[in-house]
């Protein structure tokens, strides 16, 4: 059994996001929703010269679970890729759908552990992934 889904450390990363304001001047921005469970994520990114995220902004409105899973996220996006943030979203939807033993590498991924077996929350779980992977699309179709 994965422990309780709503435990003290889902709850202690659900009220401590980083980077919860909206940046002014993004190079990328989107706003995804969840058909699934209704969560919605806006992202903001601020890219380096290099590609790599150097300031994030993001608004949440989802279950504890979704706000653990952005908490996560945001306090590790900062100097990672687009494909750093896609390789970390298919580990752990692979993990949520079986295919995977262990949820990612990040620190505290193990805390979505407990979430493995409730089909009905992965959508809101993957959902900052993929606010954050939409902003960088949007950056690329301005650049292209």
């Amino acid at each position: 059994m994965s422990g309780a889904l709503y435990n003290r450390e889902i709850l202690r990363l659900a009220v401590s996001i980083p980077h919860q304001l909206r940046l002014d001047k993004p190079d990328g921005t989107a706003e995804v929703r969840s058909r699934t469970c209704g969560s919605r994520v806006a992202a903001d990114i601020i890219l380096s010269d290099d590609g790599l995220i150097s300031q994030l902004g993001i608004e949440v409105k989802a279950c504890a679970l979704g706000q653990a899973s952005t908490a996560i996220l945001a306090a590790q996006a900062i100097g990672k890729s687009a494909k750093n943030i896609a390789a970390a979203r298919e580990h752990l939807a692979g993990f949520l759908a079986g295919s995977h033993e262990q949820p990612g590498d990040w620190d505290n991924m193990e805390h979505l552990r407990a979430a493995k077996d409730h089909a009905g929350r992965h959508a809101a779980i993957v959902l900052p992934y993929d606010a954050i992977l939409a902003a960088f699309e949007t950056h690329e179709d301005e650049v292209v």
